[in-house]
Formats: C-alpha cells, structure tokens, sequence
C-alpha cells in the first residue's frame, strides 16, 4: 500500500481551515479531538464517512480505528439507525416536550439492562456521570464520592482531568483509591466514614498513556461488599465501554450489579445521547434531583438509540466486534515478533490500546502510528482505540498490511540500546 503523500506536509485544504479556525476557536481546537496533542502529521478535519472508513478534507481516505472516540459502534450511517433517525425527523426533533420515543427507549433500556429499573437520558458522558453522582447523595444525604486515581469520568470541575478554572472546593468531598487495589479501596471507605455517598469505577481501568487493566473479580466483589456495608452507591461509569464488551453491561459477566450507572459513546451509533440507569432504592432519589438540559429529550436520537440497541441485540454485533479484535490483536503480535519490536497491546480486544514497552515519551510509538497514518490507517499513539461491527476481516486485514510496513519501516532505524535505557 503505498503512503498517502498528501501527509507529508498538510494538505492546503486542512491548513486553510486551520487558519480559518484558529481565528475564531481558542486553540483553533478543543478538547480530546485536538490534534495538537498528537504527533504532527494528523488531520484536523474531515469530510465524510461511511462504515469504518473516513475521509478528510483533502479526500485521503482512512480505516479508522477511532469510531469517533467510540460513539460508532455499528459503523458510521449504519441505514438501519439513520432510517430511524430520518423517519422521526420527519415528524420532529425537539419539541416542547418529549416524544413518545422517550418511553420507547426507556421501556428498551430497562429491558436490556438488568440492573436497570429505571432510566433517565441526557447527551454526554459528563451529563451522565454528574447526574449518576448527583442522584446517590440526594439518596444517600451523604457527600463522599469514591474515585480511582487517573480515572476519566468526565470534564466538569469535579472530575476533569485539567486543573485549569477547578478550585479545590470543587474537588472538597472526592477520595482516591488505586483501581484492582482492594487494600487501598478499604483505606479510602474508611476515610470517607458515615459520609460515603458512592464508589465510582469504571468498566475496566483505560487511562490514557498507560496499559489498560480488566478489573479482578475479587476488586468488583470487594466494591459490591462495601457499597452493601455502608450503604454507599456502587456507580459504573460504562461510558466509554457500555454496548461493546456486553449488551447488559460491561460488569454484568462479573455478576456484580450496580445500583447507577452512565453511559453515552455507543448508545445511538453516533447521535448526541447518554443515560443514566439506576435500581430502585435510586428511584426516588433520581425524581428528586434537579438535572435537565434544553436538548436532552431531543426525539431523534432516542429514535437512533432505539434502532441501535435493537440491532446490538438481534445481531452478532458485539461477537463481530470481539472477532476482528482479536484479529488485529494475533496479527500485530505476529509482526511484532518479525521485527523484533517491544509492542504492547492491553485491554479488551474491541477496545485495543497499542504502546511499546520503554517507550516513555511516546518516541517509537509517535512514529508507527504516523506510518500508519501515511499508509491509511488511522491509529491512536495512547489511547485506546475502537472497533465496530462494521470492521470485517478485509478491513482489518489493510490495517495490518498498513502495520506491517510500519513496523518494517520503524524496525530499520529502531535503536535497541536507547530501549535498554529507558526500560525501569
């Protein structure tokens, strides 16, 4: 395959909208779409795109392994969901109140989710998480919230990652505890006393820039057993991973439930969506908290949403998803063994993050995946990536081609001895 020479410098279309933007957008971009953050040489901007495939606006096409930063998780303009989404935009959108989809996808909810009794939708992952945080003091009179050093949970003053505009009172009632560390679990309950409201956790550990983590069935276990002790909430944050490791719920093979739980990304393959899903010890409280916003009940992604969750259910969908990962996951350790290079795959394998062992600052794997981008495969240096139902084997076959002559290309000039040095 040879590379997208269109990459060597950027093209004038996407130097144009650079400039254009960074005239009138702080940054010219923000947040975790921001390119600045990533080695130079990725677009900024695209076109269209369609099933696994993106084009930018230079047209140089593109597998993407990002889903959008997972929101895609039946490809991009699945017709299934877009007839669903156009057929109830045909009657309306936002109206002065919900449509009757917002029962429809509740009702849908409830009968996918075993944990849930109930549901409640919003548009983001912060929506979700915030209210899910919200909901189990109002339940519990308690002010105390459990969360995982590094974890995301969102981009509100309470759990965004940046210090920048928080104040300390904004972060006055959080406690830490280290993920898969029963011990410092236990410390953190304790230090939070009779004032526990919740234990945040997320599906698995997947910071960013470090290997991800499956959660022990023993740490899930102890979250459960402390959540029933002191009557704290036990709250899955399953944004990021909900709908792809199980239709029930990521922790649902564990068979531990939680009592809220947040999700957004896949729920409507790509329309603005979240919900939070709760028991009914939460009921009450979740009627008394005051959480809203103009677009939330917004009927065409609820009809998106319905559509999705139907076809995850009747379909193979999260099997094909597990599928092609892992035969990503096989062919990249494959060339990594060719070339001799220290790759390092982590995390489930629909949702693969791809670093180099001794690889600190990112040098080694900055370069593989600009290769990749040269050669049409659009990667991410750390974090993880997203697979959708439609990536079938002929896809994931030219992201290896594409990784093969990355590794080879990188593997020529790859200085084993600097290696040595900065392994711990």
């Amino acid at each position: 395959m040879a590379p997208h020479a269109t990459h060597n410098l950027l093209s004038q279309e996407e130097g144009a909208l650079r400039a254009r933007a960074l005239r009138v957008i702080p940054g010219g971009m923000w947040g975790h779409m921001n390119v600045a953050r990533l080695p130079a040489g990725y677009p900024q901007f695209f076109r269209n795109a369609r099933g696994c495939r993106l084009w930018d606006v230079a047209g140089a096409e593109y597998v993407d392994m990002m889903c959008g930063y997972g929101p895609i998780v039946l490809g991009y303009g699945d017709p299934d969901v877009e007839a669903a989404a156009a057929a109830q935009r045909d009657r309306a959108d936002l109206m002065t109140g919900p449509s009757e989809a917002l029962v429809e996808l509740a009702e849908l909810v409830v009968e996918t989710i075993p944990h849930a009794d109930w549901a409640l939708f919003a548009k983001n992952g912060t929506d979700a998480m915030t209210a899910c945080v919200t909901i189990a003091r109002a339940g519990t009179q308690r002010r105390k919230v459990l969360v995982a050093k590094g974890s995301y949970h969102g981009a509100a003053p309470w759990c965004t990652p940046s210090l920048a505009g928080v104040t300390a009172e904004d972060r006055a009632h959080i406690v830490h505890y280290e993920y898969n560390d029963i011990a410092s679990l236990e410390r953190a309950a304790d230090e939070a006393g009779n004032d526990l409201a919740a234990v945040l956790v997320t599906a698995f550990r997947h910071d960013v820039k470090r290997p991800q983590e499956a959660p022990t069935l023993a740490f899930a276990q102890a979250m459960r057993r402390i959540c029933d002790a002191t009557g704290a909430a036990l709250v899955l944050d399953d944004v990021r991973a909900g709908f792809r490791i199980n239709i029930g719920g990521s922790w649902e093979p564990y068979g531990v439930r939680p009592d809220l739980c947040g999700w957004s990304k896949a729920i409507a393959n790509g329309h603005p969506l979240a919900a939070v899903t709760g028991n009914d010890r939460f009921r009450e409280a979740a009627q008394q908290v005051y959480v809203t916003g103009s677009f939330w009940c917004a009927a065409v992604p609820m009809a998106a949403a319905v559509a999705t969750i139907r076809k995850l259910r009747a379909t193979d969908a999260i099997a094909t998803m597990e599928a092609m990962g892992r035969r990503l996951r096989e062919g990249l350790e494959q060339q990594a063994r060719t070339y001799d290079l220290p790759l390092r795959q982590t995390g489930p394998v629909q949702m693969p993050l791809i670093m180099f062992d001794g690889d600190p600052d990112f040098a080694l794997g900055h370069r593989f995946v600009l290769e990749a981008l040269q050669r049409g495969v659009y990667l991410h240096p750390w974090h993880n990536m997203f697979l959708s139902s439609a990536h079938q084997a002929a896809d994931i076959d030219r992201v290896l081609e594409a990784t093969d002559g990355a590794m080879k290309d990188i593997s020529r000039s790859f200085d084993r001895r600097q290696l040595a040095k900065a392994a711990p």
